[in-house]
């Protein structure tokens, strides 16, 4: 699926909190539906908690009536995937280098500050990049596992080409 490409199920919202419980329901029932299992349904839509709460809490400054619009497509199987997810989650937020999208160092315990983490973790690709005129996309795709793979935290892989049309892109290899 292509970046331009329109997703399959689109939802406007509006950014306030009260509605984040309902976007992680839909986005667990559809990854559900796809294929994924209940772990695998939690985890995406955690990811997208998370993804949500930094825009309203970053992005926006805690503004609750701001827009908010969420991607959802099967990445359907071909001869060369295994299929999966794909979710763009787009905002008016102001706009950030998405090289500086991080999380708080892990060392630095304390309450908050890991949505970035988790979203890296729990995600095979994230991508950030400015949309043009004003706000952010993030891209995050999760693959179906295969039956036989075990989920591995540590063959990850991180890009940042600032040059790459304002992108930040990390992936996991998959073997």
């Amino acid at each position: 699926m292509c970046m331009q490409d329109k997703p399959e199920i689109e939802l406007k919202l509006v950014s306030d909190p009260m509605y984040l419980c309902g976007a992680r329901e839909l986005v667990g029932c559809i990854a559900q539906r796809i294929g994924f299992d209940d772990i695998d349904c939690s985890k995406i839509a955690l990811a997208v908690d998370e993804a949500l709460s930094n825009i309203i809490r970053h992005g926006y400054n805690k503004a609750f009536d701001r827009p908010i619009w969420i991607g959802i497509s099967p990445l359907r199987p071909t001869k060369d995937s295994i299929g999966g997810i794909v979710i763009t989650i787009d905002d008016e937020a102001k706009q950030v280098e998405p090289c500086s999208m991080k999380g708080r160092a892990l060392e630095d315990v304390r309450p908050g500050g890991l949505g970035v983490h988790i979203i890296q973790e729990v995600m095979d690709e994230v991508s950030y990049e400015k949309r043009t005129g004003c706000g952010m996309r993030l891209k995050m795709v999760k693959l179906a596992p295969r039956p036989d793979e075990l989920p591995r935290l540590s063959d990850r892989k991180s890009s940042c080409n600032p040059q790459n049309g304002n992108k930040h892109t990390k992936t996991r290899s998959r073997v």
